[in-house]
């Protein structure tokens, strides 16, 4: 069967390759009604399908960049890629989405893989591991962002939250309410994640400025199917806590689970805060007090900022680490 091209469709129209073209790049300017009605018409009757390949090889585009996630099962991962597709389709490109698993083997083969594939740019989640490949980007003058983390010594922008601020606000809350014995659990924190480090030196910061003894025992961080061990260990403590941040949604899951099979009462035996308002924390019972993060706006923020890299064929402006505000919302579980 013959294959359709671009000659075809201008001649079924009766105009010419260039106005087609033009048509199919959605330049309209000067492009009447009834012109854009019989393209229209002709690639329809005709099957026309455009040969994207050829199409980026001579446009030097793809219109398609990379999100490489740390780890799909977040809340806040789900929300956040979402905001960057919608960002992206309203910029006409598309996006392609890898689960890293906080896994700097899976990271390192989907930056390889992306960069072969001609992706325009990536939206890194980074785990950190790769700090040769980061400064190759950064050396070849690839467009690259950091979304949710930082590495130290790395100069490629980022879009993240204030932690230190989130860790805070639960911290004073917890306070407010009387509460003296907080304890905290993150997820593991041996690759160093941004996020996760900054929320315990938020949580110390708040436990030493309202003159609070910060007792290290009162702080964990683990994989998340050690979690329910972990809150064993820690509230069989002598004097256990009787408050915990959860330093985020894996952590909060966990601890509820826990909560359920313990028979415990929320706030009367145990008072919790998660970091990251998930879905459920609102229908809960009793609704779960958590901090949350502007997840939308974080997502745009980062695909924004790639793609005006991307099209200003700039990637030398100046370094920035932008910091979104964490909000507070109260509800029964403190």
């Amino acid at each position: 069967m013959k294959t359709v091209t671009i000659s075809d469709v201008a001649a079924q129209a009766k105009v010419s390759k260039s106005t087609v073209s033009q048509f199919l790049n959605k330049r309209y300017d000067y492009m009447g009604d009834k012109t854009k009605q019989r393209i229209e018409r002709a690639i329809e009757e005709l099957g026309y399908q455009p040969n994207i390949v050829a199409r980026s090889l001579k446009q030097k585009s793809t219109r398609t960049i990379g999100v490489i996630v740390a780890n799909i099962l977040h809340n806040f991962t789900t929300e956040v890629t979402r905001a960057i597709e919608d960002a992206c389709i309203s910029a006409d490109y598309h996006t392609i989405i890898c689960n890293a698993d906080d896994d700097p083997e899976k990271e390192k083969h989907y930056i390889e893989m992306l960069r072969a594939k001609q992706v325009d740019g990536l939206i890194i989640f980074p785990t950190g591991g790769n700090r040769d490949l980061y400064k190759k980007m950064l050396k070849d003058r690839y467009p690259v962002i950091f979304l949710d983390r930082k590495v130290e010594d790395i100069s490629i922008s980022s879009v993240l939250l204030d932690n230190e601020m989130a860790a805070g606000l639960a911290i004073e809350h917890f306070i407010q309410k009387d509460y003296q014995r907080i304890g905290m659990i993150t997820t593991s924190i041996m690759h160093h994640i941004t996020p996760r480090l900054e929320r315990i030196k938020g949580y110390e910061k708040a436990i030493r400025r309202h003159g609070l003894p910060f007792i290290e025992d009162y702080v964990k961080s683990a994989e998340p199917t050690n979690i329910q061990q972990v809150l064993e260990d820690l509230l069989g403590l002598e004097e256990p806590p009787e408050a915990i941040l959860a330093g985020n949604d894996l952590v909060l899951i966990e601890l509820l689970k826990y909560v359920k099979q313990k028979n415990l009462r929320i706030p009367e035996e145990l008072a919790i805060i998660g970091i990251d308002d998930v879905s459920f924390a609102s229908f809960y019972t009793p609704a779960i007090t958590t901090v949350a993060q502007p997840t939308f706006e974080i997502g745009k923020m980062g695909a924004e900022a790639l793609l005006n890299k991307i099209r200003t064929k700039n990637t030398e402006n100046e370094l920035f680490h932008y910091r979104f505000e964490p909000c507070l919302m109260v509800r029964d579980s403190v």
